[in-house]
């Protein structure tokens, strides 16, 4: 997985980058019929541009994105075109959401990149694993208190 190497017609490289945004507000909006559409819209952009996915997962505020970019391409125009675009086809298909984001604009500004380098083994691995591990985190953080002004665990025995 590591060593795939691309091509262009003088250039061979091997660009990938984990990348995650998230809707504007970090609202947690990515789910259902909303999930599929967008995985549709950013599979239709990334062909376009010639960028091959190779890990992706939507949380529900979120979006990771283990992506190949070629070099030809900055990751920052790269960026704005596929917040940009999979916005404006988002409005197009659900027009409902106008409402809640009266601006047009679906993702929030700015984005968090990294270059994967030869562990993209261990990043797909986090992508495909965050969900269960924030599951997992939720159930623990979940505490059942007691009433502290029940008698249960302070009954005094009659002597």
């Amino acid at each position: 997985m590591a060593t795939t190497n691309y091509s262009l017609s003088h250039t061979k490289w091997m660009c990938k980058y984990h990348i995650v945004f998230t809707p504007k507000y970090r609202r947690k909006i990515i789910f259902n019929q909303l999930r599929k559409d967008i995985q549709s819209d950013i599979r239709q952009l990334c062909k376009y541009k010639g960028v091959e996915i190779l890990e992706g997962h939507m949380m529900p505020d979120h979006v990771h994105l283990l992506l190949a970019i070629p070099p030809k391409i900055s990751v920052s125009s790269f960026m704005g075109y596929l917040k940009g675009k999979s916005s404006l086809m988002i409005f197009e298909k659900h027009a409902n959401l106008k409402y809640q984001f009266g601006n047009r604009k679906f993702w929030a500004e700015g984005y968090y990149v990294s270059t994967v380098g030869l562990n993209e083994a261990t990043i797909a691995k986090y992508i495909r694993e965050q969900e269960k591990h924030d599951i997992a985190l939720d159930k623990l953080s979940v505490k059942e208190y007691e009433d502290p002004f029940s008698n249960k665990g302070n009954k005094k025995k009659p002597v």
